[in-house]
């Protein structure tokens, strides 16, 4: 017998903190006592479950076979031949294909099921009351004790897993639990969130305690765990951002196109409206600049241009050069190649430092930009 109360407490505690159904720690119970009374009662290759009664707080057990043909059971000859082909080194996998080998404790032939259920047919299993018993050793407890744990712990998995999941791609916001060898670990409340080295702002640091915002990557439950990847250094992490600034980005007004970023130096981020009446360029930098400026200090003060997006490709790729000025823009659309022309003084502008202007435009449109510089005084060439 139980005390019912006390496993009232604690289904009641399981529900508030962990968020796990009564009905899965009752079967986590019910495993938990199948396993025991296996254990000290039964046998290894029986099948026992239990039904636990959370309201009388007492147990039933039963032994479970399962139907097999007797046409499809493996005759003593038939196990013999299998056992003396092994000893030879020989693939048994495709002898006697379909049959199995029989186990009383385990299955029951369709002839003998038939005569306690009329309608058995292969597959189907037949349940057996067993003896009931309250008397468990020290080590078949601590097994029951185990198995409620493990089963706690699969309920808690999937509630994450659930939770979590349908956040990938969003931004999540935790405290800053520890920094070991490059990785940051992120209390996020009920699981702990990992941002590994590749997925941080080159030069960013953080310390203990610090609130943190970062993009949900990936949900992965395939350890014992579930492992939440998180980045801050992920293209999406910036449209997320203004996302949390910009209404019209969130109403799907106005929307990105396309980002181009190395994290933590500087961003180009395209952005689109249909609505002639709206500003998408404006709406994102926002009055005085307040919204690009506010996602600028959270990302520690990386650049942001932001430029409107064109379906005229040449069109795009001369925004996407800014704060260079283009002259024109000559495309080849089967090799995906694009030729800058801009005048001498603009050259420097248009490749920017270490050449990252025009590497970001060339990620931001997909073409690979060539810049051409010409004398100032060719500028008003009609060839350009």
């Amino acid at each position: 017998m139980f005390d019912i109360k006390a496993i009232g407490l604690v289904l009641d505690q399981m529900e508030k903190e962990r968020n796990i159904p009564r009905e899965k720690i009752i079967e986590a119970i019910g495993s938990a006592l199948a396993v025991a009374y296996k254990k000290e009662h039964g046998r290894r290759s029986q099948n026992i479950r239990a039904n636990f009664d959370i309201n009388s707080g007492k147990a039933e057990y039963f032994q479970v076979k399962t139907i097999v043909d007797d046409s499809n059971i493996l005759t003593d000859e038939e196990v013999e031949e299998i056992r003396a082909a092994r000893e030879e080194g020989l693939d048994t996998e495709n002898m006697y294909e379909g049959k199995i080998r029989f186990n009383d404790d385990a299955h029951i032939k369709l002839s003998d099921a038939t005569r306690i259920k009329k309608d058995s047919k292969e597959g189907d299993e037949l349940v057996f009351s067993l003896e009931h018993k309250d008397d468990f050793s020290r080590i078949a407890a601590q097994t029951a004790k185990q198995v409620i744990m493990q089963k706690i712990r699969e309920a808690e998995k999937v509630n994450l897993v659930d939770e979590y999941g349908g956040k990938v791609g969003d931004i999540v916001q935790g405290t800053v639990d520890r920094v070991d060898r490059g990785m940051v670990f992120v209390d996020l409340g009920k699981v702990t969130g990992v941002m590994p080295y590749d997925e941080q702002i080159k030069n960013e640091r953080f310390t203990q305690g610090e609130k943190i915002k970062a993009y949900l990557v990936d949900v992965d439950d395939a350890g014992r765990g579930v492992f939440l990847r998180l980045s801050r250094s992920h293209p999406e992490f910036l449209a997320k951002l203004f996302e949390l600034e910009v209404p019209e980005l969130k109403s799907g007004t106005v929307e990105v196109k396309s980002i181009a970023r190395e994290a933590g130096n500087r961003s180009k981020i395209a952005v689109w409206c249909q609505d002639p009446n709206l500003d998408p360029v404006g709406s994102l930098v926002g009055q005085g600049g307040s919204r690009v400026s506010a996602v600028m200090k959270e990302l520690r003060g990386e650049k942001i241009d932001i430029i409107e997006y064109s379906e005229d490709i040449a069109s795009f790729i001369e925004r996407a050069l800014s704060p260079a000025e283009v002259l024109g823009v000559d495309i080849e659309d089967d090799n995906k190649i694009a030729h800058a022309v801009v005048a001498e003084d603009q050259q420097s502008l248009a490749i920017g430092k270490g050449g990252q202007n025009v590497r970001l435009a060339a990620k931001l449109t997909g073409y690979r930009i060539d810049i051409k510089a010409v004398p100032a005084d060719n500028t008003d060439d009609e060839s350009l």
